[in-house]
């Protein structure tokens, strides 16, 4: 329920899980409301919080949302308020990705580790774009279109709003991305600014 790694053994430090996994923690943020329910414009507000442009979070907000809609319904009908059900989100794992994540949407601390032991050359606790790029290469299945797609936008969304100075992720950013803690950091500092 919490994304541990060797640091952080309990987790993101005070956060609550609430019961949920840690991909489910990571889809709550763009809840709103916190009903259990996403829609697209409360992704779009999320996303917006956290310092995406208008435009950006528009376009990702619409492609989540038709492409996890179906995947995450309770039943066999699609909403055509193309919702996503927060506890069916383990549902829309897609392939190409790093494998943090199981496929019940547990976090796995040795997978997480080894995005930095195999791609964290520059750094052992940081990724600069050009190791992030080589992570997507690698972790690529054969024919796996949509994830391709899929690891490509959220790796180059998180380079995007959460880089450093000098360009890299830093370690503790991406295990926050995974646990959706980062978000309600990076929305708490475009608050204050």
């Amino acid at each position: 329920m919490a994304a541990v790694d060797p640091s952080h053994p309990e987790g993101s430090k005070g956060r609550d899980t609430k019961g949920m996994s840690v991909l489910q923690q990571h889809a709550a943020f763009f809840d709103r409301n916190g009903d259990g329910v996403i829609y697209p414009w409360e992704t779009f507000q999320s996303l917006r919080a956290i310092g995406l442009g208008s435009p950006s979070a528009f376009g990702t907000s619409i492609l989540l949302h038709l492409v996890l809609t179906y995947p995450t319904q309770p039943g066999w009908m699609p909403s055509p308020l193309l919702s996503i059900h927060i506890k069916n989100i383990h549902r829309g794992k897609h392939g190409s990705d790093s494998e943090t994540y199981d496929t019940e949407g547990r976090f796995e601390p040795a997978k997480f580790d080894a995005i930095f032991s195999k791609f964290g050359k520059t750094r052992p606790n940081a990724l600069s774009e050009d190791e992030i790029n080589a992570m997507l290469k690698h972790n690529r299945n054969m024919y796996d279109f949509l994830g391709w797609a899929a690891a490509n936008l959220e790796w180059k969304l998180l380079h995007k709003v959460a880089k450093d100075k000098e360009g890299f992720l830093q370690r503790e950013i991406v295990r926050g991305a995974f646990d959706g803690s980062l978000f309600e950091r990076l929305q708490e500092s475009k608050k204050s600014t």
